[in-house]
């Protein structure tokens, strides 16, 4: 909880609030960071770079070190925050739940395609042609 009310200034009662949200138990609260499982790590670290209220995240295959709860919860916190979203993943489920546009380099230009299915599926291969 000290990261929380250490960094932003929003008190104890309304960080112990946020963390609930987050996923992060009233009685993993007072643990050190350290102790927290990869999954509420990412979820703590998600809240404070919501608390930060960005416009914009940059994200490079943010499901890797999730578990299933943690992919469900970066999911929703994407969504719900509706900020702009630039990702890069190999995580279907993630691509398809999160994902309103998409696009493949090819042939050194970006192009945008419909969905990621032919990609997904092989279909637009690796090498450029």
């Amino acid at each position: 909880m000290t990261a929380i009310t250490g960094a932003f200034d929003i008190g104890d009662q309304r960080a112990r609030g946020v963390l609930a949200g987050a996923g992060v138990e009233i009685g993993m609260q007072d643990r050190q960071i350290g102790a927290l499982s990869g999954g509420q790590k990412a979820r703590l670290a998600m809240l404070v770079l919501r608390l930060k209220n960005p416009n914009f995240y940059l994200l490079d295959e943010p499901t890797n070190h999730l578990d299933i709860e943690g992919q469900e919860a970066l999911e929703q916190e994407l969504i719900a925050h509706g900020a702009s979203c630039l990702l890069v993943s190999h995580d279907r489920s993630f691509l398809r739940q999160v994902g309103t546009r998409f696009w493949w380099i090819r042939r050194g230009k970006l192009e945008e395609v419909a969905s990621p299915e032919p990609f997904l599926a092989g279909e637009m291969g690796a090498a450029p042609g």
